[in-house]
Order: structure tokens, then C-alpha cells, then sequence
């Protein structure tokens, strides 16, 4: 576990260390799935839909939207050493990735379109421009690189 999503913007405060999920999940009340409160983290898997080569097609995608943090400060990280969407993408993935979690708990057309491995950067970039109220009715951070945006992702 990397973090505890924050119950004011939704955004994950990071821990100081990373814990295993075991040691968490028994915290967590039965009746609150744990993907809604803590962000967790694996390594890339081979079969994964989002890989192409080396490369994760999903942070490809997450990096078209506009990103909800301030651009002059990057999140604490315990994987930046050995994360992919850094290698990949550098510091724009890191703006973007307080945002993303793994389950969608609401219909959100753009993030399930981020979350399609189909999807290109162009057409969310069109479909972005297209909507009437932008990226999501309360801004870029509510629509922006969340719910499905990373399901079945390791990051």
C-alpha cells in the first residue's frame, strides 16, 4: 500500500514507507471496498492490455488529460526508482498519478475511456475538447485521470 486517499479532494496522501497490503486490508471496515480508500501498487505484468513492448500505453493516455496538482511540485514516491510510468513519462506521469485508483464507483465516460486500451491520446484529446463542461462537471481533478484509469494496471 502506497497511500490513504484523502476524504476532501480524493487525491492519495502518501505514506512515508509502503506497507504490504496484508497488513492493512484486515483495517479496512467489511462493508468499504479497500480500492476506494488506500492505493496499492505491483509491478507490470507481460499480459497486462496496457503494454506495448516496454512500454505502458496507459500512461500515454492518463498524461493527455490536464493534470490536478500544482506543476511545480511532485509527490513523495517509494517507487520512482523502479515505477514504469516514471522511466516512461518522467514528472508528468507523477502530477497525475495522486488522481488514479482502480475501481469506478460512479459512470465517468472519460475515465473509462482512459481505461480502454483502444483509446489514443488524440481521441481523448477530441473527446476533451468536445464536451460542453470540459474534462468533468467540477473541473479536471474530478474527471481527470480517475476510477478506471488505471483498473487492471499495476501502477
Amino acid at each position: 500500500m502506497l497511500g490513504v486517499r484523502s476524504a476532501e479532494d480524493g487525491q492519495v496522501v502518501y505514506l512515508d514507507r509502503p506497507m504490504a497490503a496484508a497488513d492493512v486490508l484486515g483495517v479496512v471496515p467489511a462493508d468499504i471496498e479497500p480500492t476506494r480508500v488506500l492505493r496499492f501498487a505491483s509491478h507490470c505484468v507481460s499480459a497486462c492490455a496496457h503494454r506495448r513492448g516496454n512500454d505502458c500505453t496507459l500512461v500515454e493516455r492518463v498524461r493527455t488529460l490536464p493534470s490536478a496538482r500544482e506543476e511545480r511540485s511532485v509527490p513523495r514516491c517509494h517507487l520512482r526508482g523502479r515505477c514504469q510510468w516514471w522511466q516512461q513519462a518522467g514528472v508528468s506521469a507523477c502530477h497525475r498519478c495522486p488522481a488514479v485508483t482502480t475501481a469506478t464507483f460512479r459512470e465517468d465516460t472519460l475515465a473509462t475511456l482512459v481505461a480502454d486500451p483502444a483509446t489514443t491520446p488524440e481521441q481523448l484529446t477530441a473527446w476533451i475538447a468536445a464536451s460542453p463542461d470540459g474534462p468533468g462537471p467540477d473541473g479536471p481533478e474530478s474527471r481527470g485521470t480517475s476510477d478506471a484509469a488505471s483498473a487492471g494496471t499495476s501502477r
